[in-house]
């Protein structure tokens, strides 16, 4: 058996394709939907992500609009510049690329993002939403993990799903995601007695470390759904994940790649929070939102 590679890649195109028909309605409606990304400072991984983000956004046919702040400014000056945009109808979601200058608290500019246009997921009042199971913001990774498991037709009810990794942004949500649509959950981590002998309990077993090749074979059961979530930058300038694919594919069933699995399915998943923020604000109905029970 070798595992199937799960393509990332198309499952994404084709969420923005549909995304794309939504925008469309939006804007004979007369609403475009429009997203403002922050970003501070000079930092080169963070300008890239927010240049990808913004010709996401432009290609379903979104306005972006990308505000470039000096290093130098203060949390109050950032935090009221967010509040500029919360106050802006013609804006649906607003994005703080992290990571933030050092005397910068990110979670009190995170805070400081009204829940409603918080497209990232990540204000207390989204996190709350999801521990209770109820509709909200998601983050963007985790949720896009769960999309990509439903287009594959993987059966999460029922299953054992197993994270390693206890991130507010990866880990602890992707958990609670798994939880609410019916997986057994086990969360690992750093301190987790016999790591291997727990992800070979695993039907659906997600790795988000950052540690290349760290989730070997002879951690897999066989059969099962193995995400990488890791992303890792090597010394040659190549990208890895968690999974070490060569002893995981003749074990596993299905496994998705490192790029193009789970790193397409995050910007789709951004769009889609956006979208349904502008849907929301026009009045479009509750239809289209994420539910899980």
């Amino acid at each position: 058996m070798t595992a199937r590679l799960i393509d990332g890649r198309a499952i994404a195109a084709e969420f923005r394709s549909e995304l794309a028909i939504r925008v469309a309605r939006l804007r004979d409606a007369g609403v475009v939907p429009g997203l403002a990304v922050v970003i501070v400072g000079e930092d080169p991984a963070s300008k890239v992500y927010v240049h990808q983000k913004s010709l996401a956004c432009e290609a379903i046919g979104m306005r972006s609009l990308v505000h470039a702040l000096d290093a130098a400014t203060t949390q109050a000056q950032l935090i009221a510049f967010v509040r500029t945009l919360n106050a802006d109808p013609s804006i649906h979601g607003v994005l703080v690329q992290m990571p933030l200058p050092r005397h910068i608290d990110a979670r009190a500019v995170i805070e400081a993002v009204a829940p409603e246009k918080d497209v990232d997921g990540f204000h207390y009042d989204n996190i709350g939403a999801l521990v209770a199971g109820v509709s909200a913001f998601y983050p963007c990774t985790p949720l896009g993990v769960l999309k990509m498991l439903e287009h594959e037709g993987i059966a999460v009810e029922g299953a054992h799903a197993v994270v390693v990794g206890r991130s507010t942004i990866v880990g602890k949500p992707m958990a609670l995601l798994l939880l609410n649509a019916g997986a057994t959950t086990t969360i690992c981590h750093s301190k987790t007695r016999d790591l291997a002998g727990m992800t070979r309990q695993a039907d659906i077993l997600v790795s988000a470390t950052g540690k290349p090749g760290m989730i070997t074979g002879a951690m897999v059961k066989p059969g099962a759904v193995v995400i990488d979530v890791g992303i890792s930058r090597l010394p040659g300038g190549g990208l890895a994940g968690d999974v070490d694919m060569e002893s995981v594919r003749p074990v596993a069933s299905r496994v998705t790649p490192v790029p193009g699995g789970v790193g397409p399915m995050t910007i789709a998943m951004l769009l889609g929070n956006a979208v349904q923020a502008a849907e929301r604000s026009a009045g479009f109905g509750t239809d289209r939102e994420t539910r899980i029970a």
